[in-house]
């Protein structure tokens, strides 16, 4: 059967949404690995969850919104939003179901093994049963309200992830339907009076329902979870300024429509009819999970004090540039530094900005902040060297998506400090990472630039990895301090020496440095490119790399989540490799290569390869300069990435992920242990 033109197009590329939902399949095959601490598999088991939550909260709301106004534009792989839908509804069913059997089949006994012992109710001993009757009417009783669902003159509101019992009361015939919010203020997990033993709380309250509904028969009950649309666009028509209008936006997101019903096995249907009903959802918004929900707050289960049931601790490595103050700046002077988190401590990053407020020679700090996380270091310098009247600026991202509420309390306490605080624009998120120290040496003034891969966030910088880089070089500083009069709304855009900077050169930059790989294959000479990014999305530079593939380029992908490209098509991406990385740290440093005729040009920097970054976004990318760091970043960062046969998984052509393992007489290899062993492996030449 012939193909459209259209049809052949669209089949050179795997759809976004089903793509990711592979990458958190590949989170659940982690908390599958038996070779993997008990404790950290639960913690992966807690983080599959919530990363399902959020894609429902964002992206499948986000879907059902073009449904509900009738709009058919087509996914790039030719999906109208009703089909990713109902597809999407079929792989998260079976992950939900394999995520939950994995609970009840194997963590759940794993964790009782190892005197971790989570037992239901029934099997508790007459002490044990007597010490929690009295824990369950003290500290549970008085903070439940039960709430008639059904019938009620109004659908009473149901909060966003919670969990909630439902309970069918009175007859078959004539029934009513009651929820109890299962308290988030007490542990989930409720000690026993016996050591080692618990109970879910949900469990608790369950067995003691008559308390609830005296006198009333209790057909059944069973539990549920409604997800709620999350991404509420910022409306600002009646809001003074940006700050007020995502106060209101914030507010508004609290009722976000339901996008997802998730109910446990035991619910009757009659009762899972009247819930669709009542949050006017269809059944292909039903997940159907085994028995327990709530999957993310196991990871109280996973922050249990027991070493001999996670990963083994290492110390980071502190840079030795992490000296005092003046011999760190005149390092910095002198050449340039990368590091790279959570290998090297983040708290040189931390010094770099701590030492400012304290340096009488530092005249002003100005930085990016998109995810500063709470009781920053970073921030609260900031805050300490405003208040010693350093000129301190500030560019806050408040639409940061989940952190905003944060970020609006931090760029209050940095106004109330005298920081100068702005917000950049008002239809571009600022994303990337950027910090500029400016001292007076003698009589120089000399400035001092950090660019970085991930946030200024202490927490996740423990999670993460991610590079930076600290520089003195004149381009790359005048470029940042250019960028931040740009930001601030008091220049023109500028034109950039060094940096690739969105939406205004860097996907030209990046597109002109494929095509250049591709004229290079053209005259018979050796052309590479190695691209490491959390997303690969973007149409014109997919089609970019068929081309460069289909010219004799050899391309290596390291794409830790979304990929929409297909690798290994012949006569389209034959020379194109994908590979995920997905271990102990959540990959998260971005990196460009380019051969260039054996005189490579290497960028690292804040940017993804998705149309968000390149157009809508303002992002960074900052070139590597020195040439021995750009050599080990070859063979010791992207070929060893590209040779992980422990945490690695190989995209294949027809999109399927296969887990890669060492062959006969190759020894096990993982990128991540192996950073952890040589924590300073890509300045060992510098």
């Amino acid at each position: 059967m012939n193909r459209s033109k259209n049809e052949v197009e669209e089949s050179k590329f795997f759809n976004r949404e089903l793509s990711w939902l592979q990458f958190n399949s590949r989170v659940l095959q982690l908390a599958e690995d038996e070779n993997i601490p008990l404790l950290e598999r639960v913690n992966y088991l807690s983080i599959f969850e919530s990363n399902l939550d959020e894609f429902y909260m964002v992206r499948v709301s986000g879907l059902l919104e073009q449904e509900e106004n009738g709009v058919n534009k087509k996914s790039i792989d030719g999906l109208t939003p009703t089909e990713q839908l109902s597809e999407i509804s079929k792989v998260v069913q079976k992950l939900r179901t394999k995520a939950g059997r994995l609970l009840l089949d194997n963590i759940i006994p794993d964790l009782n093994k190892n005197n971790i012992n989570l037992v239901p109710f029934e099997e508790l001993t007459i002490l044990e049963k007597k010490h929690l009757d009295h824990y369950f009417h003290e500290k549970i009783f008085p903070l439940c309200t039960p709430v008639l669902l059904y019938p009620s003159v109004s659908i009473p509101f149901i909060s966003n992830r919670c969990l909630s019992i439902i309970a069918m009361l009175g007859t078959e015939e004539k029934y009513q339907l009651a929820r109890i919010k299962v308290p988030t203020s007490v542990p989930r997990f409720i000690p026993t009076s016996v050591s080692n033993r618990c109970v879910l709380i949900e469990n608790l309250i369950c067995n003691h329902l008559k308390s609830f509904f005296i006198d009333i028969p209790i057909l059944n009950h069973s539990y549920f979870r409604v997800i709620r649309d999350a991404d509420i666009e910022l409306r600002e028509t009646e809001a003074c300024d940006l700050i007020e209008a995502m106060e209101q936006t914030l507010y508004m997101r609290r009722f976000g429509d339901p996008v997802m019903l998730e109910v446990s096995s035991n619910m009757p249907q009659a009762i899972v009819d009247k819930l669709c009903q009542l949050l006017k959802l269809d059944k292909e918004d039903v997940i159907i999970a085994p028995e327990i929900l709530g999957l993310k707050s196991f990871s109280e289960l996973a922050a249990l004090d027991r070493p001999d049931l996670k990963f083994q601790k290492f110390n980071s490595e502190e840079p030795t540039c992490s000296l005092n103050t003046e011999q760190f700046f005149n390092i910095i002077k002198n050449k340039d530094i990368l590091v790279h988190h959570p290998y090297q401590s983040f708290e040189i990053v931390e010094n770099f900005v701590h030492s400012a407020k304290d340096d009488p020679k530092v005249l002003g700090i100005k930085q990016t902040l998109y995810r500063v996380g709470k009781n920053s270091p970073i921030l609260n310098s900031l805050l300490d060297a405003a208040k010693l009247n350093k000129q301190v600026a500030v560019l806050m991202e408040i639409k940061a998506r989940f952190d905003e509420s944060n970020n609006i309390d931090s760029a209050r306490a940095l106004e109330r400090a005298g920081a100068h605080v702005t917000y950049g624009f008002e239809n571009l998120k600022t994303h990337c990472k950027l910090c500029l120290i400016v001292r007076k040496e003698k009589d120089i003034i000399q400035s001092y630039v950090h660019i970085g891969t991930g946030n200024y966030n202490s927490s996740t910088a423990k999670i993460y990895t991610d590079m930076g880089i600290f520089t003195s070089d004149k381009d790359i500083v005048q470029d940042v301090l250019e960028l931040f009069n740009y930001l601030t709304g008091f220049s023109q855009h500028p034109n950039f020496r060094k940096l690739l900077v969105s939406p205004s050169t860097l996907r030209s930059k990046i597109s002109e440095k494929i095509r250049h790989e591709i004229y290079n294959a053209s005259k018979g000479r050796k052309a590479y490119i190695a691209i490491k990014v959390n997303s690969l999305v973007d149409k014109d530079i997919i089609k970019l790399l068929y081309k460069a593939s289909k010219n004799g380029v050899k391309v290596d992908l390291i794409v830790r989540g979304i990929c929409c490209l297909k690798p290994g098509v012949k006569d389209l991406s034959e020379n194109i490799r994908v590979v995920s990385i997905i271990g102990r740290f959540l990959e998260h440093s971005r990196m460009y290569y380019f051969h260039n005729n054996n005189n490579p040009d290497v960028y690292i920097g804040s940017a993804d390869i998705m149309s968000r970054n390149l157009d809508r976004r303002i992002e960074v990318l900052t070139p590597i300069q020195n040439k021995d760091i750009i050599a080990r970043i070859k063979v010791e960062c992207i070929d060893k990435y590209m040779n992980d046969n422990t945490n690695a998984w190989e995209l294949k052509s027809d999109g399927t992920y296969v887990r890669k393992k060492p062959s006969e007489n190759i020894e096990t290899f993982a990128i991540q242990e192996y950073y952890i062993n040589y924590p300073d492996t890509l300045q060992k030449s510098a």
